[in-house]
């Protein structure tokens, strides 16, 4: 075992072997694979997102317009009640004028 093979201090733990040829590399072929598979994987997370944006914006659409319908029923049953309101009260001014007055007769001393 020679002393190459273990680390000193002051030195790095890692070598190279010489005359190795760098494999690792990708070609121009590997790359335009590679390029052209992350081009479709953003294309595709971009489409996932504008079809969730596409189906909230149809909920939102379909909440207000049950919302307007909403709005339009509760003015149709505030006049409702108005009117209802204004029936009673009239029933109640109907009565009370065939009511007798009463005068005072008198008044309470101690």
């Amino acid at each position: 075992m020679g002393k190459s093979r273990y680390q000193t201090r002051g030195q790095n733990a890692v070598s190279f072997a010489e005359g190795r040829t760098n494999s690792t590399r990708l070609g121009p072929v590997s790359n335009a694979i590679v390029l052209v598979v992350l081009v479709c994987l953003i294309g595709l997370v971009y489409l996932t997102q504008v079809t969730k944006t596409n189906s909230y914006s149809y909920e939102i659409q379909e909440l207000q317009t049950k919302q307007s319908a909403l709005k339009d029923e509760q003015k149709d049953l505030e006049l409702t009640a108005a009117r209802l309101q204004s029936i009673d009260s009239q029933a109640v001014a109907d009565a009370s004028e065939s009511l007798v007055s009463v005068a005072p007769t008198g008044s309470i001393e101690n």
